[in-house]
């Protein structure tokens, strides 16, 4: 499994060393890959060196600790937001920080749960309800958190991406990096809802169906996807659909609609699994 090493901070790594030199402390503990493992930092009146020898000016260092929305790649003593244009969509994906994994923002759509919850803390919910085995669809990479996850107990992930531009996002991401290499996954660049038709019948074991918002992406709640996906689960197969949360207005009404469709699709039971804020549809 490949590793590639990256130097990514956030306003969480610097602020508290931005403190620590006000109190005029010299070494302080914090992290180079977003919080993923700890190292410690030499502090000085010109900036800070961090344990693998990077020295950083408090210039750099207070242009991060301002932008409380955006991720940085370290490279060469200066400071790159990770962020990019998608030349096929039109949307900018942009890596979001948090006290522990980060997220990505899709025009400005988060997509995992930061609110009272983390990112890593919602893949991991999502993967329970699912109880990934056999074989497993991924129908949207994004980070590559569940299919990573998933791994760790199916036999394969088969994980479908439809843009570039969030790939490169991945590509820079301390906690993506172990899904590049896997023997275990197999990576798919294009649409879930073209893809999905050219998959055998009774192919997967699981599916894990963590589609963007309905604004950004209806084709992936309707009837048609949700036939194809009956089609190509094995008998007593499920899907886990993550929908939102089901006690607001919105999450509420996408659930029922998501809940009929799916009935109709063929799926003979649907057990609602509140904590990942979704359900999981049973063949």
């Amino acid at each position: 499994m490949s590793f590639c090493f990256l130097m990514v901070l956030s306003h969480f790594q610097v602020e508290p060393l931005r403190k620590a030199r006000a109190a005029g402390v010299t070494v302080a503990p914090t992290s180079i890959d977003l919080n993923l493992t700890l190292t410690e930092a030499h502090l000085s009146p010109k900036g800070v060196t961090f344990a693998n020898g990077v020295a950083l000016g408090w210039g750099v260092l207070d242009e991060i600790a301002s932008e409380t929305s955006a991720c940085f790649e370290i490279e060469d003593g200066a400071a790159q937001k990770i962020q990019a244009f998608s030349e096929l969509t039109g949307r900018v994906y942009t890596l979001f920080p948090t006290q522990r994994a980060p997220t990505m923002l899709v025009s400005g759509f988060p997509m995992h749960r930061i609110k009272g919850t983390d990112p890593w803390a919602d893949t991991l919910a999502k993967v329970k309800a699912l109880g990934p085995t056999g074989r497993v669809l991924d129908t949207c990479t994004g980070l590559g958190y569940t299919a990573i996850e998933c791994a760790k107990t199916a036999r394969e992930v088969v994980t479908i991406e439809l843009d570039p531009a969030a790939q490169e996002i991945v590509r820079r991401n301390p906690w993506s990096q172990t899904l590049s290499g896997n023997p275990r996954v197999t990576q798919l660049i294009g649409d879930s809802g073209e893809l999905i038709e050219s998959f055998e019948g009774e192919s997967f074991a699981r599916i894990l169906h963590d589609p963007p918002t309905f604004a950004l992406a209806g084709e992936l709640y309707s009837l048609a996807f949700y036939r194809q996906a009956h089609r190509v689960l094995k008998p007593n197969g499920r899907l886990f659909h993550y929908i939102g949360d089901p006690h607001s207005k919105s999450g509420a009404n996408v659930t029922q609609g998501v809940a009929r469709r799916l009935k109709e699709a063929g799926f003979a039971r649907l057990q609602p699994r509140p904590e990942a804020f979704g359900l999981v549809a049973f063949k």
